[in-house]
């Protein structure tokens, strides 16, 4: 899953909200300076992670990926799961997609010290351009696609993977909404069992 799926599966812990954005920052176990929650932050993100890579319903989606897009089809993948849940926002949560934006924006801020470089370096870019927000519009989709295929020297042609989200857009949102509801009922199972340090409230 892309960002913004990560931040909701947060289920509004801030530390915890923190560690799942920045998990993909982190190498191994290198996260043990940080505090407690977001530490199990990075857990929680990881363990997202494989329970999307092991399930069927992305690789129905990635496969139709694959031909065109080969390895790369898994990460374009997130990023249209990312639209759908954007896009119907109101299905999965009662505050405004912009206001709950602005609200992890605001904790991007507060936790600026524990940031990654790399977070760092992208965090005035993703505000600006409000990536999140305009994940729920096709256009703003085509613009993170074309961001991803520079970083990839032109190599993995991913601007053009918004013709295939186009052609197929029916196809994508149903695995979307099939696979969503069982991936927060996993997360949410796997956040409850993350437990404050005993000297914490």
């Amino acid at each position: 899953m892309n960002f913004l799926a990560h931040i909701y599966l947060s289920f509004n812990d801030k530390e915890i909200t923190i560690g799942n954005f920045i998990a993909d920052s982190i190498r191994g176990n290198k996260f043990q300076h940080l505090p407690h929650r977001i530490q199990q932050g990075i857990k929680l993100h990881r363990a997202i992670d494989t329970y999307t890579d092991s399930h069927k319903i992305p690789k129905i989606s990635s496969k139709r990926l694959h031909k065109n897009y080969s390895h790369y089809s898994r990460v374009i993948v997130d990023i249209f799961y990312d639209h759908f849940l954007a896009k119907n926002w109101t299905d999965y949560s009662d505050i405004p997609l912009d206001v709950f934006v602005n609200n992890f924006y605001d904790n991007l801020e507060e936790y600026y010290d524990f940031l990654p470089e790399g977070t760092k370096r992208m965090m005035p870019y993703m505000i600006s351009d409000n990536w999140l927000l305009n994940y729920s519009h096709l256009a703003g989709i085509g613009k993170v696609l074309n961001g991803m295929n520079r970083r990839t020297q032109n190599k993995s042609k991913m601007n053009f993977a918004i013709m295939d989200l186009e052609e197929h857009y029916a196809d994508f949102e149903k695995e979307f909404t099939l696979f969503f509801e069982e991936l927060v009922i996993f997360s949410k199972h796997k956040f409850n069992s993350l437990k404050p340090l005993k000297n914490q409230s």
